[in-house]
């Protein structure tokens, strides 16, 4: 394997680049570092297999990675991310996450900055805050809860059994979270997955991101530190949703409505099905 993104003393010009090129047509290199992190020794086990303990130590890692690649002075943004799965294309069984850092912000990073930064000075609140206790007050969508954070199926969600999970306490990075809090994310973050692998009895797949404020956003007060799992699965461990035809065209839709998957999500054991 070979990383996406490469230091500046390590790039090289890209070959065929563009000369006389109109305005709108743009191509230039762009420098950050990655990093894999193996999240057990043990090839067979998931998070949701591990205990909670050592899922907060995954936490802990993402934070002194996300601190450390921070202190670069050509990155400005982290991506902490997960593949589980063959069919979310992951080439290594053993479980693992990745890091990629960049010098710019990507798009969909972007576009939810924006979107907060525009709503927190338009109301003075946070965009995030006002809909975690909209959910809350709803309850139709909450998949799992505790006392520091909430897991939930989002309103707009676009994949089957997609799921967001939000701090009750609004902080910009995992480096603002209290142990507690940290700890209590471990029990959430396996509880949910648990579910997951539960509702078809199968290692779930899915594509993990966690979201933190870049470098120029950390004193931006209306900025959110939050998770999604974006899994593709829809009727069984077999069957998944394809983004085809008029969804790939024009909007995407949904195949079970948000409430409809929080209520399966609840219904499943928190016991994992191979330990029955």
């Amino acid at each position: 394997d070979f990383p996406a993104l490469y230091e500046r003393e390590e790039l090289t010009e890209a070959s065929g680049a563009l000369t006389n090129s109109p305005s709108f047509i743009r191509m230039t290199s762009e420098e950050g570092l990655c990093r894999v992190i193996c999240f057990s020794p043990r090839h067979d086990l998931t998070l949701p297999q591990m205990e909670v303990s050592a899922i907060r130590a995954v936490i802990n890692i993402w934070d002194e990675q996300t601190k450390d690649l921070m202190s670069h002075s050509s990155i400005s943004h982290v991506m902490i991310f997960e593949n589980k799965g063959e069919i979310m294309g992951c080439s290594n069984p053993h479980p693992h996450g990745q890091i990629w850092s960049s010098k710019f912000i990507p798009n969909i990073p972007w576009l939810a900055l924006n979107a907060q930064d525009k709503y927190f000075k338009a109301h003075g609140t946070l965009l995030l805050k006002d809909y975690l206790d909209w959910e809350i007050s709803e309850r139709e969508r909450i998949v799992c809860e505790n006392d520091a954070w909430v897991a939930l199926i989002p309103f707009w969600a676009e994949w089957p059994f997609e799921v967001m999970i939000l701090p009750r306490r609004a902080v910009r990075s995992i480096s603002g979270l209290k142990d507690s809090e940290r700890d209590a994310w471990a029990a959430l973050m396996k509880e949910l997955l648990i579910r997951y692998d539960n509702l078809f009895e199968t290692s779930f797949p899915y594509s993990m991101g966690v979201y933190q404020a870049p470098k120029g956003w950390i004193e931006n007060k209306a900025i959110s530190l939050y998770q999604v799992f974006l899994p593709p699965l829809l009727r069984s461990a077999t069957i998944k949703k394809f983004m085809v035809g008029f969804e790939l065209t024009a909007e995407v839709q949904r195949d079970i409505t948000a409430e409809t998957a929080a209520d399966r999500l609840r219904a499943v054991s928190t016991r994992y099905f191979r330990e029955r």
